[in-house]
């Protein structure tokens, strides 16, 4: 097979020009190409939420849609959504299939048909709609976006010895022939904690929400604080009751050089103040925390100043937002971008890779792509590990102070 550092760019000669061909070749990583630029944080509310991929929403959703096709290609592939899911649930799903069409419109001359269709939100819908695409010749899976959905489609795919590539945040559905294209948690606490012990801070206080969220990053936190040669020095769960477990963490913050809280705007306002109200000094200690920092209630807290953030470059987002109100006139929605990178990449690789090109050794290779939010790469357990940048709190937004990696390590 031949390897991704030997693979050229399909974009090529007079094929695109000005911006969108400089931005589509420097999305080439001596790999497969993903065709176009672009990443700020614009969510839909629901869509804040860090396992917003996780469960359906609670309404009833509307009339299933007519399954469609886009692009005229051979390689078939199924794109699985939940475009008449009730609320933002539903609008999410027409972003991402619009920054699907885009990402075709994008790739010059893609050999590649999506079969649209819409799995209503339901593990049975989504199921349904796996099976239509695969008797209809589909060679892989994009989607779908809800964790309860995503088991009923591989049961599908496995049958055909084919590859999913989902849209979920819950990385206990990922697995064999199962890769997550969404942001993981896990990414976010190992760039955070990397850099945090790289400028020597390595005796670390922890506070997480008492939910699956916060689960998730307690197993992550205390296999990467040791793994970089440092200690949690107290760590404490909250739920309603921010105050208590925040006078206990106040307490031991004397021992600490670094604070992490991993929650979102709101939630890290309310704990900051929370600390603040128990005694402590954040000017005093460097504040840590994940991508879901990415808000404006944080940049206006003056507790949370100079706090540390790991994040993808915004900068690759706001490019592709610019292109995608171009085209729809309106803002899309903060996942969109991952529709747009897997339509890219199975493009890139229908293209690059033969009869191999969803394998799972294509898949996972080590190199990675690069996508509008940075580098990524699927791990054989289905998980994905990307290259994000730190960021640094300011009353002026995000600032990053070390930008994202240009390749990945061993």
């Amino acid at each position: 097979m031949v390897g991704p550092r030997d693979l050229k760019s399909p974009v090529e000669g007079s094929l695109m020009s000005g911006a969108t061909r400089r931005s589509a070749l420097g999305l080439l990583l001596g790999t497969p190409l993903l065709s176009a630029c672009a990443g700020v944080q614009q969510s839909l509310s629901q869509f804040s939420s860090p396992f917003s991929g996780s469960s359906p929403p609670a309404q009833p959703a509307g009339p299933q849609q007519q399954a469609t096709t886009a692009g005229t290609g051979g390689v078939k592939v199924g794109l699985i959504l939940p475009l008449s899911a009730a609320g933002n649930a539903g609008l999410a799903a027409q972003s991402m299939r619009n920054a699907a069409e885009m990402a075709l419109a994008e790739f010059q001359n893609p050999n590649i048909q999506l079969l649209i269709k819409d799995d209503n939100g339901s593990p049975q819908g989504a199921q349904a709609g796996a099976q239509q695409a695969v008797d209809e010749g589909a060679e892989i899976i994009l989607g779908p976006l809800f964790a309860q959905s995503v088991p009923a489609v591989a049961q599908v795919a496995r049958t055909r010895g084919i590859s999913v590539i989902a849209f979920s945040t819950d990385s206990s559905i990922a697995g064999r022939g199962v890769y997550l294209l969404s942001f993981l948690p896990e990414s976010d606490v190992n760039r955070i904690i990397e850099y945090a012990a790289g400028i020597g801070k390595r005796s670390v206080a922890v506070l997480v929400p008492d939910n699956a969220y916060g689960n998730v990053v307690e197993a992550a936190v205390k296999a990467a604080v040791p793994r970089r040669g440092g200690r949690v020095v107290a760590f404490e769960k909250y739920g309603a009751d921010r105050a208590t477990p925040a006078r206990t963490v106040a307490q031991q913050l004397g021992s600490a050089d670094a604070l992490f809280i991993a929650d979102d705007g709101d939630a890290v306002v309310s704990v900051a103040d929370a600390m603040t109200a128990a005694g402590a000094n954040l000017r005093n200690i460097q504040l840590l925390g994940t991508g879901l920092w990415d808000s404006p209630r944080v940049y206006a807290s003056p507790a949370l100043q100079g706090g540390l953030y790991a994040a993808p470059d915004p900068a690759g987002f706001r490019a592709f937002s610019g292109r995608y109100r171009t085209k729809y006139g309106a803002e899309p929605i903060r996942t969109a971008t991952l529709a747009y990178d897997a339509v890219a990449l199975v493009a890139a690789l229908a293209r690059t890779q033969g009869g191999t090109r969803f394998s799972p050794d294509v898949l996972t290779n080590p190199s990675g792509f690069a996508g509008i939010d940075g580098l990524f790469r699927f791990r054989a357990d289905g998980t994905n590990e990307r290259g994000l940048a730190v960021m640094k709190v300011t009353t002026g937004g995000g600032v990053a102070v070390a930008g994202s990696p240009k390749s990945f390590g061993a």
